[in-house]
């Protein structure tokens, strides 16, 4: 019989959910209050001292995540292959709550014991006090709890075996360690050397080195235990704390190996990984998928940013506007840098696969000045992949158009001995929308501008002898001019008295709510644009992007792509690995299409499904 959580195996503002901030505002108001009646001359403002610190640590291991997902991503020093999938994000979601711990028990210990008020800003002697004490005490008491603990039935149940930060034990456990690390504190504090940069400087050293344990890159270089043979009893690797995760009953030290060496807990295999780690394992990749960020906070939304709204659709928070200096702050990085960068990486079976970003945002694609410089890292992505071998590259949301590339047909046009293949996925993206349609449908509007996407869904559409109605004068007479002769008869302008009747919208994102209020109750608004239609009516049916669900085969999938459910792809995303995995050996860009059929089947046989 399963046993049941014991107390304190979850943390006690838990029920706040991502409000939890809040039990640290009855904290901030009584330092407030505090400080403000007090006289100017006995004010203590070491009181903030827990809340500056609390945003520092946040801020640091925020960094160290983007760090690490981005290398995992993209380097070849990566130690440990197992992949991450939502569960165990949604396991680390509460990753800072230990860190509003800390704040709160800091807090309570100034009040608690006196020696921790007016604490200096730097007292050297407390420091060392601190550092001997850590190295000495600290990391052979650890050594022996992080053991004793390891057998416990709450840590096998919650330690993690992945790499991330230090977060997905019991709250006993915070506490404890809590305790451990504080006795160089404590030592410092009532010897009277306390101050409040060498307490924050050893908060943050342990988080720093915390960080090195859990970031599953090696970077610690060789030559430093070659000129120092004995740091390698002082100073762990990123690759050491790794076989603790996967060997679980070796290499038990906090930031010392020395405990595993004199104890023989130390993993054999310890030297060989870190060595293999160092040098590296290059990945062949086969297929890149090219995007760019949308609005100026999906930046946050992207896997490298903020990983619990990457493992979530798309949406605006509102907490997201107070950090417009760092958004406005990130957007000028990526604007000077001007590289396009590596975003994630899947699996599936033996292809290999990842996600390339352009440096430009959505509203830089609507301006003119800005086409010829995204035209220009698009064809230095796809050159780019062609000198390392990929297969495919597919391109994503604005990175193709008619407009801006010609559906990259220009790519090939001043490359035309290109061994990698180009696909815009346009011919899936419209099998998609086709057998969303409900088969009795005898009547289907396009509203918007007519795109390659519209064109294959019209033509099957009229193939199977459904009316096609054109909303725009100007967009019938551009889709009329490329349906076969034979299917013109199908092909039928807009006016009151069949638009109010066609229950079946194809639209894009630019359908604003007074179109929207002219269909008929009921209608079935289906986009055929990268990005979605806004929804203004109840009493209509709205389908996401053209998409489809990922087979369960497919590894390392912990972020939703934009707007899209968890373990669903973009159709243009799907095409290019459609592509891969059969082997076609012919672009898919400009006016080149393929079989919609053949192209609907392979997604089905390889384990896509509808969304």
């Amino acid at each position: 019989m399963a046993s049941k959580p014991g107390l304190l195996t979850d943390w006690p503002w838990s029920f706040l959910g991502s409000n939890k901030y809040l039990v640290l505002v009855p904290l901030l108001g009584h330092a407030a209050a505090t400080l403000l009646t007090t006289e100017s001359k006995e004010r203590d403002y070491g009181l903030l001292f827990p809340f500056y610190l609390l945003v520092l640590r946040l801020i640091h291991n925020q960094l160290w995540i983007t760090l690490s997902r981005f290398q995992t991503a993209r380097s070849k020093h990566r130690i440990q292959f197992k992949s991450i999938e939502f569960q165990q994000v949604d396991r680390e979601r509460h990753w800072d709550d230990q860190v509003i711990m800390y704040s709160i028990l800091i807090y309570a210990g100034m009040f608690i014991f006196p020696e921790g008020k007016h604490l200096p800003f730097w007292n050297t002697k407390g420091a060392v006090i601190i550092t001997l004490l850590h190295v000495g005490p600290v990391e052979f008491i650890y050594y022996w709890a992080h053991r004793a603990l390891h057998h416990h039935y709450l840590y096998s149940r919650y330690h993690s075996h992945h790499h991330s930060s230090f977060v997905t034990e019991p709250v006993t456990e915070h506490i404890l360690y809590f305790f451990i690390f504080s006795l160089p504190v404590m030592v410092a504090v009532y010897a009277g050397d306390g101050s409040i940069g060498a307490v924050g400087g050893y908060i943050v050293w342990n988080d720093i080195m915390n960080n090195v344990g859990h970031c599953n890159f090696e970077f610690v270089p060789t030559w430093a235990f070659k000129m120092i043979p004995f740091l390698k009893y002082l100073m762990y690797t990123p690759s050491f704390h790794s076989l603790h995760h996967s060997q679980i009953h070796t290499n038990f030290s906090l930031f010392m190996p020395l405990y595993d060496h004199m104890y023989g807990t130390m993993d054999k295999t310890t030297d060989n990984l870190y060595e293999i780690s160092t040098i590296g394992r290059e990945d062949k990749i086969d297929v890149v998928h090219l995007t760019h960020p949308t609005s100026l906070h999906s930046i946050y939304q992207l896997r490298l940013g903020f990983s619990y709204l990457a493992s979530q659709p798309y949406t605006s928070k509102w907490y997201l506007w107070s950090m417009w200096p760092v958004t406005t702050f990130l957007m000028l990085v990526i604007w000077i840098f001007n590289c396009t960068f590596t975003v994630e990486k899947q699996k599936l079976d033996k292809l290999e696969m990842q996600v390339w970003a352009i440096p430009r945002y959505s509203f830089h694609y609507s301006m003119e000045s800005q086409k010829k410089p995204i035209n220009y890292l698009i064809e230095k992505a796809i050159l780019d992949a062609e000198s390392r071998g990929i297969k495919v590259i597919s391109l994503g949301l604005l990175n193709q158009g008619e407009e801006l590339n010609t559906n990259g047909e220009i790519y090939l046009q001043k490359n035309d001995k290109l061994k990698i293949r180009v696909v815009d996925g346009s011919t899936l993206a419209a099998a998609v929308i086709f057998n969303t349609i409900p088969k009795e449908t005898s009547q289907v509007l396009f509203a918007g501008h007519i795109t390659k996407t519209c064109y294959l869904v019209a033509l099957e559409l009229c193939k199977k002898g459904s009316q096609v109605i054109v909303q725009r004068p100007e967009e019938f007479k551009k889709l009329k001019s490329r349906v076969p002769t034979e299917f013109q008869d199908c092909m039928v302008r807009a006016s009151s008295s069949n638009r109010f009747k066609c229950k079946v919208w194809l639209v894009d994102n630019e359908l604003n709510e007074r179109e929207q209020r002219r269909a008929p109750t009921g209608t079935m608004f289906i986009p055929f644009s990268m990005f979605p239609v806004k929804e203004t009516r109840k009493d209509c049916v709205y389908h996401s992007t053209p998409s489809m669900k990922i087979p369960p085969k497919l590894e390392n999938v912990h972020s939703c792509e934009n707007w899209l459910p968890r373990r669903v792809m973009s159709a243009w995303r799907v095409a290019g690995i459609l592509h891969a995995l059969e082997g076609w050996e012919w672009h898919e860009c400009g006016n080149a299409v393929l079989d919609i059929n053949k192209v609907w089947s392979s997604a089905l046989n390889h384990g896509f499904q509808p969304s």
